[in-house]
C-alpha cells in the first residue's frame, strides 16, 4: 500500500509561506496547492478521538454528538429541522432518513405525457407507493392472526421467545420453523408484446387519510397538559392515528414515535401528565424504549439489532430490568424476535448421521470446534416483513424467468440467462448496463433504466414507484416490464426495494448495478451488499476503468490508498487550510473565483460536499456564507429568496438538488433539472435547506462538473473510506479539496472501512433457496 503522506512533495516555498498555509489567489488559476490528495504538510499530527464512523455503531451512539453532529438542534420534543438527508447530522456515514419527517409531502409537478396522472404529486405519491407496500404487509399480519397486547404468546412466537430464553440460560435452544406463507398466485405470464404500448393507464396514487380536526384538536390538548409544543399535533396525530389524544393521555411514551423526539423529552411529558405514577421502571416506557432504539438503529442502517445490544441500551436508558423489558416489549408486539436456524442445530427426522454426536457437539477425538450459535435478533415488524417480501420476491423472479441465448456482452448473456443479475462498476462503467437497456428494447422487450437520481437517460426509482415515470401497471398492479435495470444499486433502500421488486411481474429480469464502494443507501437495510454476498445471482464485474486524474484517485481509494496523482490540468488540487473559518473562507473563493477563471466551470455548476449539516464548516455554515456571496437577499420566502440553490427532500433518504424560482400562497416554486416542485409553505422548513453544499450522502448518485470538497479539522471523526469515495467521485472535471484534517484523511482511506449493517436478507434468502433446492 502507498504511503500517503510519502507520495506528496513538500510544498514549493515560493507557493506556500512558512506556516504552512496557502495564500489567497487573486489570479486566473485555481489557488495553488500540490496536485493530488495528499497531506498539508505535518508530518507527525495525530487527530483528534473521534467516534466510529459508518452505520454499523450500537443504538445509544444516536445520543452522541461531536463535530458533524448539533445534537441540540431538538430545543423540544420536537421533529429535525433538516430536510435533507438527517444521518450526515450523525458521526456515522449511513443513513439520512433520520431527521426527516416521514409526512413531508410537498407537492410537485410529473412528468406524465398529458395522462391522467400528470398533476400527480410525485412526493405524495412516491409515499403512497410505500404505504400501499405497507398496506400490503399489514394483511399479511392479519392473515397470520393478531397477538393481543399483553397476551401470552403462542405458536412460533412463543417458540421464539422460549428461544430467548433458552440462549439467556446458556441451555441449546430448540429450532424453530420459518412461517410459510402461501405466495400470491399472478396471473400467467403473457408472450412480451413487440414494443411498449404507445400509451399507458396511471392510476392515481392512493392519498394518505387526512387527520380531522378533532383529533388534532384532542392532540394539542394532551400536549398542552404535559408542556410539549402544541405545533408537534399533526405530526403526533399521522403516527397514531385517529384517537392519538386518548393513547398519548394512556401512554405518553408514545411520543417517541414522532421523529425527532428524545427519550429525556418523552420522559419530562410523561412526569408532566402522570405526575406520581411516572417512574423509571413504567412498563409502557419500557416498552416504548426498546422500540425506540431499534428506530434509531434503522436510522444507522440496521433492520434488526442483537439482544445484547438492545439490554445495554436499555441499561444506559436507566431501565431497571433490561431483561424483562425486553421480553415484555415481544409479548406486547412491539417488537419481533429472529434467531435464524442454523443447519448444525437441526437434527434431521432420521436421527444424527452415523458416528455424529446427537447433541450437535463433535465427538471425542474430532478436534473440531463447534460454531457459535446464531444470534438472537430484535426487529421491527415494518422491516422485517419487508425483508422477507423482498426476499420472497426475489426468489420469485430467479425462479420464474425462462432462460434465453442472449448474444452480446457478458452482461447481456447474463441477463437472458438469470432473472437477477448484479453489475458492479465504477462511473464509466455505468455505460454497460445502459448499453444493456437500449440493446433489450431492440429486442422488442419492456425495458426500464432507473436510477437513485435522474441522469444518463435514466428515470428516478421514486418517480417509477409512484407512476410518474416508466410504464403502467396491470390489474394486479405489477408494471408493465420484461427487464428493469437499476443503476445506482446501493442507494436503493429496503422499503424501497420490497416495493420495486413486488411490482415486477413473473420472469421478469431485473439487473442492479452500482459501485459497492460508494456509501450504501440511506435509512434501514444494506441491499446490494447483502446481494453480492448472498451469491444467489451471478455478479459482472466491470473492467472499465474510470478516466483521468479523478478516475485514478477514486480507484485508489476504493483500495484503501490515497495516492499522488499526475494533474497536469490542475484537475485535482489541494487547498491546505489553518482552521474551519479559513476552510470556509477558501471554499467560498474557489467557488465564486477561482474555478470559474481558471477551470472554465461557473458557480452553478460547482458543488460543494462536507461531512457534515453541523459545526463551523458544515453545510449550514458553508451555505450561509455561500448565499452571502453568490446569492444575497433576505431570505423573505422561509429563508430563501429567488435564485438560492437548494437541497429539496420529497421522502426520507432523497435529495433531489434544484434553484428557487418564486413563491406565492401555493408554496415555494423549484426548478429541479428542468421540472417544476411546488413546496408547500408549511412545508419548507422541514424539507428544504440550501444547497450550495451537501453531504456526501446527499450527493451520491448524482455528479457535477467541479466539486469542492471541504475537510476542516473537526469533521476527521466523520470521515471513512466510502465517505471519502463517494465525495471524491462526484466530480467529473475538476476536485478542489479544501484540506484541513492532515493524517486523518490518509488514515481514514487505509483503515475506516465501513461496518457492515445488521440485516437479515441474506439468511432469509439462504433459506428460501435452499428449500427450493430441497
Amino acid at each position: 500500500m502507498t504511503d500517503p503522506s510519502a507520495a506528496t512533495p513538500p510544498p514549493d516555498p515560493a507557493e506556500v509561506p512558512a506556516d504552512g498555509t496557502e495564500p489567497d489567489t487573486t489570479g486566473d488559476t485555481v489557488p495553488e496547492g500540490e496536485p493530488g490528495p495528499g497531506t498539508s504538510g505535518a508530518d507527525e499530527a495525530e487527530p483528534e478521538t473521534e467516534a466510529e464512523p459508518e452505520a454499523g455503531a450500537g443504538p445509544d451512539d444516536a445520543n452522541s454528538a461531536d463535530s458533524t453532529d448539533e445534537a441540540d438542534d431538538v430545543e423540544a420534543p420536537a421533529g429535525n429541522e433538516d430536510g435533507g438527508d438527517g444521518a450526515e447530522d450523525e458521526p456515522n456515514d449511513a443513513p439520512e432518513s433520520g431527521d426527516e419527517s416521514a409526512g413531508d409531502r410537498p407537492e410537485g409537478e410529473s412528468a406524465a405525457e398529458g395522462e391522467a396522472a400528470a398533476g400527480l404529486n410525485e412526493a405524495q405519491a412516491e409515499l403512497a407507493a410505500q404505504r400501499e407496500l405497507r398496506a400490503r404487509i399489514e394483511q399479511r399480519k392479519a392473515e397470520r392472526g393478531p397477538v393481543e397486547a399483553g397476551a401470552k404468546l403462542s405458536g412460533t412466537a412463543a417458540d421464539l421467545l422460549a428461544a430467548v430464553r433458552a440462549v439467556e440460560s446458556g441451555a441449546r435452544p430448540v429450532a424453530v420453523p420459518r412461517a410459510e406463507e402461501p405466495a400470491a398466485e399472478r396471473p400467467a405470464q403473457a408472450p412480451a408484446p413487440a414494443a411498449a404500448p404507445e400509451r399507458t393507464v396511471r392510476p392515481p396514487a392512493p392519498r394518505a387519510p387526512a387527520v380531522t380536526e378533532e383529533t388534532a384538536t384532542a392532540v394539542r390538548q394532551v400536549l398542552a397538559r404535559g408542556g410539549a409544543p402544541e405545533n408537534l399535533a399533526p405530526q403526533v396525530a399521522a403516527v397514531l392515528g385517529e384517537g392519538a389524544g386518548r393513547a398519548l393521555a394512556g401512554d405518553p411514551w408514545q411520543l417517541l414515535a414522532v421523529p425527532g423526539v428524545r427519550p429525556e423529552q418523552a420522559d419530562g411529558f410523561a412526569r408532566a401528565l402522570l405526575g406520581a405514577e411516572c417512574g423509571p421502571g413504567d412498563p409502557r416506557r419500557a416498552v416504548a424504549l426498546t422500540a425506540w432504539l431499534l428506530e434509531q438503529a434503522a436510522q444507522q442502517g440496521h433492520t434488526a439489532l442483537e439482544i445484547g445490544a438492545v439490554r445495554e441500551g436499555l441499561a444506559r436508558l436507566s431501565v431497571p430490568e433490561p431483561e424483562k423489558a425486553v421480553d415484555l416489549a415481544v409479548s406486547e408486539a412491539a417488537v419481533l424476535v429472529f434467531q435464524e436456524e442454523d443447519e448444525q442445530d437441526q437434527v434431521g427426522e432420521d436421527g444424527p448421521e452415523d458416528g455424529a454426536d446427537p447433541t450437535g457437539q463433535p465427538g471425542e477425538g474430532q478436534g473440531q470446534p463447534s460454531r457459535p450459535e446464531a444470534p438472537v435478533l430484535l426487529g421491527l415488524e415494518r422491516f422485517a416483513l419487508a425483508e422477507e417480501s423482498l426476499a420472497d420476491g426475489l426468489a420469485r423472479l430467479v425462479r420464474t424467468v425462462q432462460a434465453a441465448p442472449w448474444d452480446g456482452s457478458e452482461l447481456a448473456r447474463a441477463a437472458g440467462a438469470h432473472g437477477l443479475v448484479l453489475h458492479t462498476g465504477g462511473e464509466a462503467a455505468r455505460a454497460e448496463p445502459a448499453a444493456l437497456a437500449a440493446e433489450a428494447r431492440t429486442r422488442g422487450l419492456r425495458v426500464v433504466l432507473a436510477a437513485h437520481t435522474a441522469r444518463d437517460g435514466a428515470v428516478p426509482v421514486a418517480a417509477l414507484l409512484s407512476g410518474a415515470a416508466g410504464p403502467g401497471r396491470d390489474a394486479e398492479g405489477a408494471l408493465a416490464l420484461d427487464l428493469l435495470v437499476v443503476l445506482d444499486a446501493p442507494q436503493l433502500g429496503l422499503e424501497s426495494a420490497a416495493a420495486l421488486v413486488e411490482a415486477l411481474p413473473d420472469g421478469c429480469r431485473l439487473v442492479l448495478s452500482g459501485d459497492p464502494h460508494v456509501l450504501g443507501a440511506a435509512g434501514p437495510g444494506w441491499v446490494f451488499a447483502d446481494l453480492l454476498a448472498a451469491r444467489i445471482a451471478p455478479v459482472i464485474a466491470s473492467r472499465t476503468p474510470d478516466p483521468g486524474p479523478i478516475g485514478e484517485l477514486v480507484s485508489g481509494v476504493g483500495i484503501g490508498e490515497l495516492n499522488q496523482v499526475a494533474a497536469p490540468g490542475k484537475e485535482v488540487v489541494i487547498v491546505p487550510v489553518r482552521d474551519a473559518a479559513d476552510a470556509v473562507h477558501r471554499t467560498v473563493q474557489l467557488v465564486a473565483d477561482s474555478i470559474p477563471r481558471a477551470i472554465g466551470v461557473p458557480a452553478g455548476q460547482t458543488q460543494v460536499i462536507t461531512v457534515g449539516h453541523g459545526g463551523s464548516a458544515g453545510t449550514r455554515a458553508l451555505n450561509a456564507a455561500l448565499k452571502q456571496r453568490l446569492n444575497p437577499g433576505p431570505g423573505r420566502f422561509g429563508g430563501f429568496d429567488p435564485g438560492d440553490r437548494v437541497a429539496h427532500s420529497p421522502a426520507p433518504g432523497r435529495t433531489v438538488p434544484g434553484t428557487v424560482v418564486s413563491a406565492d400562497a401555493e408554496g415555494l416554486h423549484l426548478d429541479c433539472g428542468g421540472t417544476r416542485v411546488v413546496v408547500p409553505k408549511e412545508r419548507v422548513e422541514s424539507a428544504l435547506r440550501h444547497g450550495w453544499a451537501l453531504t456526501a450522502h446527499q450527493a451520491a448518485g448524482a455528479r457535477w462538473p467541479a466539486a469542492v470538497v471541504v475537510l476542516p479539522g473537526d469533521a476527521a471523526g466523520g470521515l471513512s473510506r466510502a465517505w471519502v469515495y463517494t465525495a471524491f467521485g462526484r466530480a467529473e472535471r475538476h476536485l478542489s479539496v479544501v484540506h484541513g484534517v492532515e493524517q486523518a484523511l490518509p488514515r481514514a482511506v487505509a483503515e475506516r472501512v465501513a461496518p457492515e449493517r445488521t440485516t437479515r436478507l441474506r439468511p432469509l434468502l439462504d433459506a428460501l433457496l435452499a428449500d427450493e433446492e430441497s
